[in-house]
């Protein structure tokens, strides 16, 4: 159990929001992923991050929405006619159609390529702002990194590689399960991300997780005022029960 000396249980606050949107809002304004993190912990969800590989193209780059999973694979040709599956022959296998599939609020998060080439770029951005696509997370690199950063796009990768997916990769799937590192990903999921790193709260446990976050949030600025007045931390760790 969370213990907290400040006036809010988890219960209290899941009366703050009552959709995404504020949320998400709530979320950006008081959270980071290190306390998201914790809280899972406390709750069994002990494999709920991402590979620290992954980071925002920009420190002060926040994310947050729904996940929309999205499954590539390496090819070694742009077309390859004569092939038993009809996605070899099409330049860029579904990555179109699960661009244009985003949906308000949803992260584009892409696995299952090497890391080869690139797997979003400036144009992509440029689409998903359009859709109000929320972020890019990918299991490899991107590219197009000065555009990107000019436009504001949440997008977190390994870094950034100029080489392109069109002869290398093919998305052949989306809206499916993924699994990046330790990580399960769902469709629907939320996807939370900052500067240290990039976790997936599952949509069962969504409620409990940010409500029992936003307490701990909470009551650690009461920790940290407290120390700052002289309190030690052997008596902040006793009295609140956070560090």
């Amino acid at each position: 159990m969370l213990r907290c000396a400040s006036l809010f249980t988890w219960e209290a606050t899941m009366a703050l929001w009552n959709s995404d949107e504020e949320l998400f809002r709530i979320a950006r304004a008081e959270l980071f992923t290190a306390v998201v993190g914790d809280v899972m912990d406390k709750l069994g969800l002990m494999h709920q991050f991402l590979p620290p590989q992954i980071k925002p193209l920009n420190p002060d780059m926040v994310v947050i929405g729904r996940a929309m999973p999205v499954l590539e694979a390496d090819v070694f040709g742009e077309r390859i006619e004569g092939s038993a599956n009809s996605l070899m022959s099409k330049p860029f296998g579904l990555m179109f159609e699960a661009l244009d599939d985003l949906k308000p609020n949803e992260v584009y998060v892409c696995t299952g390529a090497s890391p080869k080439y690139a797997l979003w770029g400036e144009l992509m951005s440029t689409r998903a702002i359009k859709l109000g696509a929320a972020g890019a997370v990918l299991d490899g690199y991107s590219r197009d990194t000065r555009g990107i950063l000019a436009l504001g796009f949440p997008t977190f990768s390994w870094g950034t590689y100029a080489q392109d997916q069109g002869p290398r990769g093919k998305v052949v799937d989306y809206r499916v399960p993924l699994q990046i590192g330790e990580a399960r990903i769902e469709p629907g999921d939320i996807l939370f991300g900052d500067l240290d790193g990039v976790c997936v709260v599952p949509r069962h446990a969504e409620e409990e997780v940010f409500s029992r976050a936003l307490e701990k949030a909470r009551g650690e600025k009461l920790v940290k005022q407290a120390i700052e007045n002289g309190m030690s931390t052997v008596e902040a760790f006793r009295q609140f029960g956070i560090m």
